[in-house]
């Protein structure tokens, strides 16, 4: 299947993958719910490996994809992980595109404060096959004005905005 055409959205796409030898046993990405967005990456080592705090490693997944073009992966953290140990992603949401035909890698960052031991088969990372658009750039020696302006970092204020 091609992307996704003007004003369309397939609900389901095929999505080549490979699994690389050491990821052998371990089950092909699923969806965990009929409403789940995205779907569990899991840890393909041999031995767990320990995350200090503050640190990051790249944890192999042990799969390899062919998106089609006019699609992106996104590698995001597990909300569970990053509740309760503060195990996070460190580029995330990272961006696997449809060009790229290597091991899918999770950049685990550990922002807790205690020691976190990554497991073999450990879910630790959740993928979300996302449509992309690709920008026609166009120089322009003023922009259009909006509401917002130049605005940015916190201008918008922190406090509720009235009903």
């Amino acid at each position: 299947m091609t992307g996704p055409g003007p004003g369309t959205m397939p609900e389901r796409i095929t999505v080549a993958i490979r699994r690389l030898p050491h990821g052998a046993g371990l089950p092909l990405p699923d969806y965990a719910t009929a409403g789940s967005a995205g779907v569990d990456l899991m840890a393909a080592i041999g031995t767990p490996r320990l995350l200090a705090p503050g640190a990051r490693g790249a944890v192999p997944t042990g799969i390899a994809i062919a998106l089609p073009p006019g699609f992106e992966a996104q590698i995001r953290p597990r909300s569970g992980l990053a509740r309760q140990h503060g195990i996070g992603i460190v580029n995330a949401p990272g961006t696997v595109d449809s060009d790229y035909r290597g091991e899918i890698e999770v950049l685990l960052i550990n922002l807790g404060d205690a020691a976190f031991t990554v497991e073999p088969a450990m879910r630790i990372a959740q993928m979300v096959i996302a449509p992309v658009a690709r920008a026609d750039w166009r120089e322009a020696a003023a922009l259009d004005p909006s509401g917002r302006g130049a605005g940015g970092f916190g201008s918008t204020g922190t406090a509720a905005r009235p009903a």
